[in-house]
């Protein structure tokens, strides 16, 4: 087990959760800035050449966990696992975000879905070798053509 600790703070126009776009056909469009301690700037070497970052970050303000839950946009019950839930045995958050520019130890990114100063716990550049054609989209795929 480790602890974790955070590398930066996310900088967010989302003050509140019910700010945040939520469901199906959500528009992750807001920009934000990831906010590296300096300590930990250096790691970000070379991070201008991806256009894309997966950022690890912690649901600091989820308190406890369900395993079950219905999503706002289905009324069925899914495991935690697969879904977005803040509501998780371990609050690890999971976001793909534009890379916009580099400013020192801030970065300037667009896809922010966190709230502001919420805690940065990894960041790792977008690579992904799947095609298209071969993602599964589970349960979600039969909500979205249940709504067609």
């Amino acid at each position: 087990m480790f602890v974790s600790r955070p590398i930066g703070f996310v900088s967010s126009p989302y003050t509140n959760s019910a700010e945040i776009p939520k469901g199906l056909n959500a528009k992750h469009d807001a920009e934000g800035v990831l906010t590296i301690l300096r300590e930990f700037e250096p790691g970000l070497t070379d991070i201008e050449g991806f256009s894309h970052l997966f950022v690890l970050w912690e649901f600091d303000r989820s308190d406890d966990f369900e395993l079950l839950g219905s999503p706002p946009f289905d009324d069925r019950p899914h495991g935690v696992f697969t879904t977005l839930s803040p509501r998780r045995p371990n609050p690890i958050g999971l976001t793909v975000v534009e890379l916009l520019r580099r400013e020192n130890e801030e970065l300037h990114v667009r896809g922010v879905d966190m709230l502001d100063g919420t805690p940065i716990l990894d960041i790792k550049p977008y690579m992904s070798s799947i095609p298209v054609e071969k993602l599964r989209r589970g349960w979600l795929a039969e909500v979205e053509q249940r709504r067609k």
